[in-house]
Order: structure tokens, then C-alpha cells, then sequence
């Protein structure tokens, strides 16, 4: 799965010299949370988020009155609030990549970019959408962790089990565990036409443990 299947594309742009008012009044009337900042010739120049905006105002310390932080504000332009080093990706970048960058600069999303052409906006949630889609989160049927040491065919063993109970593989999802010099995996299944006791009782033979096992 790359970027650019769940990536935003187009996202709405916001100029430099917008002001600081005007710009949070439309993200929240977009209901977003950030902007990718352009200039006058398409360039991309910053990104700016619902914090910065909300930042650019005067603390509850100031001894400005009222009319004179409206003032104030009014002329505060994005590009004295956005970011200027922007992390970008390249929309054919796969999609773990993109989470990987995300959770390690501790970002809640990433501008997605074709050569040098602004093309998208991802985000936490369009990953969170996708982790739904990969454990098969909307779809019924039982949902089971086993833990296997991870050598080569017990997977192929694992599913080959759960094909002959009868049942079929809606969402898989594998995580490595390490406990000090040994190393396991710990894998996810949701499946379908299968009962819980049905269903544990076949992997039983092919896993290290059953982890977790319910109707989901």
C-alpha cells in the first residue's frame, strides 16, 4: 500500500500573507487541522497547524485591552507563524515508511508531494483508517492472536490450519516481540465461517500459544 491510495489529495492551500483570524476561521470551518502554506507561484513555502494559530495570540498575562489584541491579530500573517522546514513525501512512498516518519518526529501528518507538485496530505487518522482496514476491524467473525517462533513456513502452516477449519481470512497482522536473547511473533487473524472453539482448536497443533480468541 503506497501514500497516494489513502492520502488526501489536493488539500486545500493557505498564502503566506493570509491573516492569522482568517486562516483559523477557515480551517475550522473546513473542519481540518493544518494547512499546507503556498506562495503566489505554487511554490510550497511552510505548513502551518491549528497550534500555531492558536499560539499567535497574546497570553493570558497581557495587559492588552480587547480591541487591541483584535488589532494586534489582524495583522499577523501566517508566514510569521507556519513552519518552514517541512517534512515532505513522495506519493509512491509506502505507507509504512510514511507512518515510520511520523511516529519517530512525532507529527500528525506529512505534505505528499509528486517531483516537486504539492499532491496530497496524510495523517494520523488516514493510518489509523488503514490498521482498521488490515485487522479487518468492520467486517464480524473471530478474531484471534497465536504466538509463533516466526520460522520460515509456520505462517504458511498457521493459514493452511484456518482454511481447513473452514474458514476465511478477512485481516492478518503480524508483530515482532522480543524477550531478551529470543525473539517471536505475535500474529492477528480475523476470520470468518469459523467458530471461536472451532478455530482455536485447529491452530492449537500449529502455534506456540493462543494469545486471544473472541467473536468480534
Amino acid at each position: 500500500m503506497l501514500v497516494r491510495e489513502r492520502m488526501t489529495q489536493n488539500p486545500i492551500t493557505v498564502a503566506p500573507d493570509l491573516s492569522v483570524p482568517e486562516a483559523l476561521r477557515l480551517m475550522r470551518d473546513k473542519k481540518v487541522r493544518r494547512f499546507p502554506v503556498v506562495d503566489h507561484h505554487g511554490k510550497l513555502v511552510g505548513i502551518v497547524s491549528d497550534k500555531d494559530l492558536l499560539q499567535a495570540g497574546p497570553s493570558a498575562a497581557t495587559t492588552l485591552a480587547i480591541w487591541e489584541i483584535t488589532e494586534l491579530l489582524s495583522k499577523l500573517k501566517v508566514s510569521e507563524v507556519m513552519s518552514r522546514e517541512v517534512i515532505t513525501v513522495q506519493d509512491d512512498t509506502p505507507l509504512e515508511e510514511a507512518a515510520r516518519i511520523m511516529a519517530d518526529g512525532r507529527i500528525g501528518g506529512l505534505l505528499v508531494m509528486r517531483g516537486d507538485k504539492l499532491v496530497g496530505l496524510i495523517t494520523e487518522t488516514d493510518l489509523f483508517k488503514s490498521l482498521l482496514e488490515l485487522l479487518g476491524g468492520r467486517r464480524p467473525g473471530v478474531r484471534i492472536t497465536v504466538a509463533t517462533p516466526g520460522g520460515k513456513g509456520e505462517l504458511a502452516a498457521i493459514t493452511n490450519a484456518i482454511f481447513s477449519a473452514g474458514g476465511n481470512i478477512v485481516g492478518l497482522a503480524a508483530r515482532e516481540i522480543e524477550a531478551g536473547a529470543e525473539t517471536h511473533w505475535e500474529v492477528t487473524f480475523k476470520v470468518q465461517d469459523v467458530t471461536v472453539e472451532a478455530l482455536s482448536a485447529a491452530l492449537k497443533p500449529v502455534t506456540r500459544a493462543i494469545l486471544d480468541a473472541r467473536q468480534a
